[in-house]
Parts: C-alpha cells; sequence; structure tokens
C-alpha cells in the first residue's frame, strides 16, 4: 500500500494540537492588534491614524476624518429644487430652442417627443446671509444655507440609473471596480475595531413612487480585498443578518466555535496563502464584536427627545430615511469611516407634481437636522456631508405638461446640483452657473471624477497616488481624470 505523505502530514495534526491552536485565536488576533497600534503610536506618521492604513496615508493633513455620503436615488430635479430660472415662466408650453438643446442625447423615454418646457413648480428664495436661492420644497435645507456648498455646475456621462449611481460611486459606469468607501477604507485604515469602517444605510419613499434598485456592487469592494466591502445594516428584523444567537446558542458556545472555525481557516492559509481566508477570518471576528456594539448603536430611542425632534416625525421608523441620517451620526461617532446612505424616491418621470413635495418633506428636514446635529456636537468640522443624486432632470416636461397630476422630467446629466457641508468645504457658498434654461453649465463645470478627487483630498489622500494594480495596471478612484475643485475648499 503506498503512502501519502500529505496524508500523513494531516493525520499527525493531534486533538491537543488543534485544540491549543483554537484557544489562540482571539488572542492572536488580540495581540496583532495591539503591536499594529504600538508601532502606529512609535511612529504616528506611518499610517496616520487609523487601524490598519496604508503606510504613508495621510499624504497629507486631512481636513476631514470621515464621510456621510447622502446620495439621493433617481435623481432630484435641480430644475425645481436648486437653480433657478424666473425666465422660463413666459416660456412655459414653448419647444426647447435647437440651440440650447444641441442634438444631446436622451434617453428612449422623451427621444423624438416634443420637448415643451416646463418651468420650475414652486417659487425659489433667498435664505442665510449668503443669500442662496432655494426652493419653497426645501425650508429646512434653507436654514441650514449659510453651512452649505452648492455646486450648480456638475455633469456626466451616464443618462441611466443604475451606471450613473456606479459611476459616482466606483468611478466607472460598468460594476466591478470598488466604490469610493471601500478605497477611502483601504487607504486610512479602520477608527474602530468593534465597527466596520464602511457602512450602508438604504430607504425608500413609502409610497414606492419609482423602482430603483440597490445593487450590491453600489458599495462592493471589485478587486480590492472583500474585507473593504460595505456592510449593509438591514430596516427590519436584526441589523446584519445573522447578527444573534441562534436559540440555544451561548456567548461562550459562539466564542467556541469562532475559535474553532478560525484554527481551521488558519490552517488552509497557511497552505495556500489566500489572502481572501485572513479576511474571512477577521470578519467572523468582527461579526463576533459586532453583535456587542451594533445593537446599542442602533437603538434610537435613546436619543434626547428634542435629538429625535429634529429629524423630524419619521424617525424612530426604522429603515426610514430620518431614523438612517439620525443612525449615520451615531456610527461616525462611535469611529465608523464611511457612511452610505441611499435614498430611493427621486424618479419622477410621470408624477411631478405628486410627489416631489412628498419625497422633500420626507428628506429635508432629516438632512438638515444631520448638519445641525453634527455642528452641535463638535462633529461638523471633520466630517464630510454630501447631498446629490446621479444626474438632474430636463427642464422640458415629459408627458402632458397641462395634466397636474401625470407630467414629469426626464434624466439630464448635463447639468446638476450637488450641495457638501463640513471637512473643509467652503461654507455659504455656490459654484458653477448653467445657461437661462438649466440645460448647459456656462461657467465652472464640475465632473463626476472632479469631485471624487475632491472628497479625497478633503481626506488627505492623493486620488493619482491611492492606485491598486490589478491585471497587470494600476487603478484609481478617478480613473485617469479628476482634478480637486479648490474653490470650494474652505
Amino acid at each position: 500500500m503506498s503512502h501519502d505523505p500529505r496524508l500523513e502530514r494531516g493525520l499527525a495534526t493531534t486533538r491537543r494540537h488543534f485544540l491549543g491552536s483554537a484557544g489562540l485565536g482571539i488572542g492572536a488576533a488580540a495581540l496583532a492588534g495591539l503591536l499594529e497600534r504600538s508601532a502606529r503610536a512609535a511612529d504616528p506618521t506611518a499610517a496616520g491614524d487609523g487601524i490598519g492604513a496604508l503606510p504613508g496615508l495621510p499624504h497629507f493633513a486631512p481636513r476631514a476624518k470621515r464621510v456621510i455620503y447622502l446620495m439621493q436615488n433617481g435623481a432630484p430635479s435641480h430644475v425645481d429644487l436648486f437653480d433657478p430660472k424666473p425666465g422660463l415662466a413666459a416660456l412655459r408650453g414653448k419647444d426647447l430652442p435647437a440651440s440650447v438643446q444641441m442634438g444631446q442625447r436622451l434617453t428612449t423615454m422623451t427621444q423624438g417627443q416634443s420637448q415643451r418646457i416646463l418651468p420650475a413648480i414652486a417659487p425659489f428664495r433667498p435664505h442665510g446671509r449668503c443669500g442662496l436661492q432655494l426652493s419653497d420644497f426645501l425650508p429646512h435645507t434653507a436654514s441650514i444655507a449659510d453651512e452649505i456648498c452648492l455646486i450648480r455646475s456638475m455633469h456626466t456621462e451616464a443618462i441611466n440609473h443604475a451606471p450613473a449611481i456606479t459611476f459616482f460611486f466606483s468611478g466607472a459606469e460598468q460594476p466591478g471596480r470598488p466604490s469610493m468607501g471601500s478605497w477611502v477604507t483601504y487607504g486610512l485604515g479602520s477608527s474602530n475595531e468593534n465597527l466596520p469602517s464602511f457602512v450602508v444605510l438604504t430607504s425608500r419613499d413609502k409610497e414606492a413612487s419609482c423602482g430603483q434598485i440597490f445593487y450590491d456592487y453600489y458599495w462592493g469592494s471589485g478587486f480590492l480585498p472583500s474585507k473593504f466591502q460595505g456592510v449593509k445594516l438591514r430596516g427590519s428584523g436584526d441589523p446584519v443578518l445573522y447578527l444573534s444567537n441562534p436559540p440555544g446558542v451561548s456567548a461562550p458556545v459562539r466564542r467556541g466555535i469562532l475559535d474553532d472555525v478560525a484554527a481551521l481557516n488558519r490552517r488552509k492559509l497557511d497552505a495556500v496563502g489566500d489572502p481572501e481566508i485572513a479576511t474571512r477570518i477577521a470578519q467572523y471576528e468582527m461579526a463576533f464584536r459586532m453583535q456587542a456594539s451594533v445593537p446599542g448603536i442602533a437603538d434610537l430611542s435613546t436619543e434626547p427627545r428634542h435629538v429625535l425632534d429634529m429629524y423630524g416625525p419619521d424617525v424612530l421608523r426604522r429603515g426610514s430615511y430620518a431614523a438612517n441620517c439620525l443612525l449615520a451620526r451615531r456610527l461616525i461617532e462611535n469611529g465608523v469611516r464611511f457612511v452610505q446612505l441611499l435614498h430611493a424616491g427621486w424618479d419622477q418621470h410621470r408624477n411631478l407634481p405628486t410627489q416631489l413635495e412628498i419625497q422633500c418633506l420626507d428628506t429635508d428636514q432629516p438632512s438638515a437636522a444631520l448638519v445641525k446635529d453634527l455642528k452641535q456636537r463638535g462633529l461638523l468640522d471633520e466630517t464630510l456631508v454630501i447631498w446629490g443624486g446621479e444626474f438632474g432632470r430636463t427642464v422640458f416636461g415629459q408627458g402632458d405638461i397641462d395634466d397636474p397630476k401625470v407630467h414629469g422630467r426626464d434624466h439630464h446629466p448635463r447639468c446638476f446640483a450637488l450641495w457638501m457641508a463640513g471637512g473643509g468645504i467652503r461654507p455659504g457658498f455656490s459654484l458653477g452657473e448653467t445657461d437661462d434654461f438649466a440645460y448647459n453649465i456656462v461657467k465652472d463645470p464640475v465632473h463626476v471624477h472632479d469631485l471624487q478627487a475632491t472628497i479625497l483630498h478633503l481626506l488627505g489622500i492623493d486620488h493619482t497616488r491611492l492606485t491598486f494594480k490589478f491585471q497587470g495596471r494600476h487603478y484609481r478612484l478617478t480613473d485617469v481624470h479628476g482634478k480637486v475643485v479648490r474653490d470650494v475648499l474652505a
């Protein structure tokens, strides 16, 4: 009978050796963490303030240490909310001039149809010391006019929702690249060993007025190690699947199971050297620690009444936009570096007169409350808040603009608006101008890659130097494009 040496080596692993290795699971992880923190303390410039940061990062002193990105899926109408064009009132119902449209790309929903001008459906007024013009649909955002920087000249190439959102988060319209939160945590590491560095929250309008889907690749790690992907917290049941122990399984039993599984995984890691196995070990440990940390953070009922009132009447409905805004503050307060909040409900092709105001009622107060809450806690200066969609909406109406219930606006990537606050952003300022039809940019254009470069810059990262080699090429969030928009910096 022939003998396989590999089999004999496997049989030589005794029960005593296995149990001894298993007992080292959490201890070895804790020792590694202590050694890493000691090294960082001895050389604070080596890896910033993050656990596991890349050597040399941040590249320069950051103005922001954390990000809350409030992505408004479906594309809010800049024509109705942020970009006042009073001259359009006299042109209502007239066709958009060909000299303005210039043969630009349209979606199949309005291509070949008449392009009758539809002015803003609510008045604009100046607000704050800066005199920022905003729609009456946004009274709470108006109350923070002197805190925000409004960019009216964003533009993108993408004209459909999923590619456009993917482009904002990953720098490419096709899925497969790392998302912005993954790039940030890959470079800067974690600020809390008991929580993920990158957390995702999702919500949608109560009326379910549009069918936007939250694809997992919006927060995926792409070709980066999977430990950098976003962790989605759910709006019902356990915040994370399987966070609670099964019936009959106590915490000590769960700890023992994890130690045994970690020992097996380490054996496999030693044998094949796959870094994803090391990720799996780390993620199991993170999940165990999250059992203690997440439930308390997710319990918003512990907030003072005056804070809950700031965020509005929907704040205690789990999974609502208001609840997620407050939860975002609690997460960054506990060391989460990047919170990506996605809210669907802005895709108003046929229901603009009935749904836009409802959508603003659901999101306006919580968005403004988040900025105010961060400021009163001394967190705004080091927290970058971003609010915006994936593109804008057309100045011409879709459907019968004379029927107040069944018309809307189509997708418009040529120009749209986005605001930022805190984290080194110039407050009470607006950048960029569009033409008299809110259709083309005439001053200070800001591309998606420029925005990405600016966000990384505020975090102390040179966007051209944060790269990852994959399939023979060095990739970065901004691809081969992007420049920092210095006019928006404080």
